[in-house]
């Protein structure tokens, strides 16, 4: 990304990226800068305390943190900055059902917060962290308001079509 990076996006694995790349796409669509890599609390957890504790000085404001199966990424990386993080939890191939995932970044001990969002809910963790940044930056919350209307927009769009052609011919559009 050209723009200076407010947001650091991480995750436990490349194989997360599929889920990951969705909070890169609306961060790119709302203008927020960001960097994404691969960081492991398990494999590389050097990395992650590196990664962690000058996040700040690099320019950060937030950091998205996805992990799957025991998930510790996100909490791990809230126990060594004071920057906000967004935990997101996802479905991995050793995960049960991904409950395991929301649990480890949900249950968080007190002192150490980290936002959780919704399994592969990288999107939303993508719009929670442009929101922050937005909170400070008017350009950005001028984009998150553009973005909101729209979402209203689509529904009334559609609500409007499914009362002139009716349910089942809105159905078999699908």
């Amino acid at each position: 990304m050209s723009q200076t990076a407010q947001v650091g996006i991480i995750m436990g694995s490349q194989s997360d990226l599929p889920v990951m790349a969705e909070a890169a796409e609306i961060l790119e669509e709302l203008g927020v800068g960001f960097e994404l890599t691969v960081v492991s609390a398990h494999r590389t957890p050097d990395r992650m305390v590196d990664y962690a504790r000058s996040a700040r000085e690099r320019g950060l404001k937030v950091i998205i943190a996805g992990a799957g199966g025991a998930a510790h990424l996100p909490g791990m990386v809230a126990s060594m900055t004071s920057l906000p993080v967004i935990g997101v939890p996802v479905k991995s191939s050793n995960s049960i059902d991904g409950w395991d995932s929301i649990l480890s970044i949900l249950q968080m001990p007190g002192g150490i917060p980290v936002a959780t969002v919704a399994l592969n809910g990288a999107k939303n963790a993508g719009i929670l962290a442009a929101s922050i940044v937005g909170a400070f930056e008017q350009e950005v919350a001028k984009k998150l308001d553009l973005y909101k209307e729209s979402l209203r927009k689509k529904v009334e769009h559609s609500a409007e079509e499914l009362s002139s052609i009716g349910w089942k011919k809105a159905l078999a559009k699908k």
